[in-house]
């Protein structure tokens, strides 16, 4: 996972900015896709292996390191990008790619930020990156690369057909992670009908959905390089998504122990925010939803609140559902109760008792036949 993100420090690892630093990360990738003006200069550039280093931020931040140089203020255009980078100098652009501020400047970040590049034109494009926030790119006349830095991280741009080939891959292998989702979730769904669900089967299907929610962030990323021929692979992956999100916050509303400085919110970030070893063990996990958290603990019995399946009957709203589990606190109950029972919930009157006891009997009757629910 993230093995195509190569950072100045090895490989990007998931952390508790993982997330916003990802949006960021294909915010960039996105002014230099395939199918913009910007990335149409580059590979003008890349043709005719003049080299070049493009500064893309705000030009307030910029203007401390800037020496020298000409000042253009024009509007930014493909062609004009590509006569400027033919001087030494690098083309400063503001942050909304609007206009090419200046040409042939001399950039003079902090030395003594650490560098891990041994060519002058990307050691500075890592500095500028580093001290100023900025994206800056790298292009080798030599090795025809692009590199482009941002902050801490630095990534180089591959070829089209290679990352097409790579994405397809990720999706195949997504759809095989998704499909055994769906069947770790078939799993619960028996043992939820029979009450007989223990911590650890609860925990094996967020291990699961995790699993899949990453390397969808990882598809994701590659499909933000690709652009306009990136489409497909969106549309594709939009659908093998559809519900995992909510799937895995109605799992967790459902076995979590409420805490006054944890809610099933704030726990799925927390999840997010897991390495991988984290999300390998059983305990951290069990912890994470306010259990002990031992390895003992993993067999005990739990009971589901309810969210999730009561979510699946059309036309509940989510307040109603809330009043429900309120009331009978846990699946169990809710499938027990009358609809004389139902019916004295606040919001749900007598049609909607029918239909929420007609609803879990449909449900039951699919489960008993190998269907699955997801939330």
């Amino acid at each position: 996972m993230w093995k195509f993100l190569k950072t100045s420090g090895g490989v990007l690892r998931y952390s508790s900015r993982r997330k916003a630093k990802l949006e960021k990360l294909i915010g960039v990738l996105e002014k230099v896709a395939p199918g913009t003006e910007f990335r149409e200069a580059i590979d003008r550039i890349l043709a005719v292996g003049t080299g070049a280093l493009i500064v893309v931020g705000e030009i307030t931040e910029l203007r401390p390191i800037m020496s020298g140089g000409f000042e253009i203020d024009k509007e930014f255009s493909a062609p004009r990008l590509y006569e400027l980078a033919k001087m030494d100098g690098a083309v400063v652009i503001t942050n909304d790619l609007g206009r090419i501020d200046s040409a042939n400047v001399h950039l003079v970040p902090d030395p003594s930020i650490p560098t891990h590049e041994a060519g002058t034109r990307h050691r500075t494009a890592e500095r500028v990156a580093k001290q100023t926030g900025s994206f800056v790119i790298a292009i080798s006349e030599k090795m025809k690369t692009v590199s482009i830095y941002f902050g801490d991280e630095h990534f180089t741009l591959e070829s089209i057909p290679l990352v097409l080939a790579k994405a397809d891959q990720a999706l195949q292998t997504l759809g095989r992670y998704r499909t055994g989702l769906e069947g770790e979730f078939k799993k619960l769904n028996a043992l939820e009908l029979e009450d007989s669900v223990t911590l650890r089967d609860v925990v094996k299907v967020i291990q699961r959905v995790e699993m899949v929610m990453r390397m969808a962030d990882e598809v994701r990323f590659q499909a933000s390089e690709l652009g306009t021929d990136g489409r497909l692979i969106g549309l594709q992956l939009n659908e093998l998504m559809a519900g995992i999100a909510r799937a895995r916050r109605l799992l967790i509303e459902d076995y979590y122990i409420p805490r006054d400085d944890k809610d099933a919110e704030r726990i799925s970030g927390e999840l997010s925010a897991f390495d991988p070893e984290e999300l390998t063990d059983e305990t951290a996990i069990a912890r994470l939803l306010g259990y002990r958290g031992t390895s003992e603990i993993m067999n005990k019995l739990v009971r589901p609140r309810g969210y999730r399946i009561l979510s699946v009957i059309p036309r509940i709203p989510g307040s109603v559902i809330e009043n429900i589990v309120s009331r009978f606190e846990n699946l169990k109950n809710i499938m027990r109760a009358s609809p004389a029972l139902l019916d004295e919930v606040e919001g749900v009157g007598e049609r909607r008792a029918f239909a929420i006891k007609e609803g879990l009997d449909r449900i039951t009757a699919s489960l008993g036949q190998g269907g699955y629910v997801y939330g």
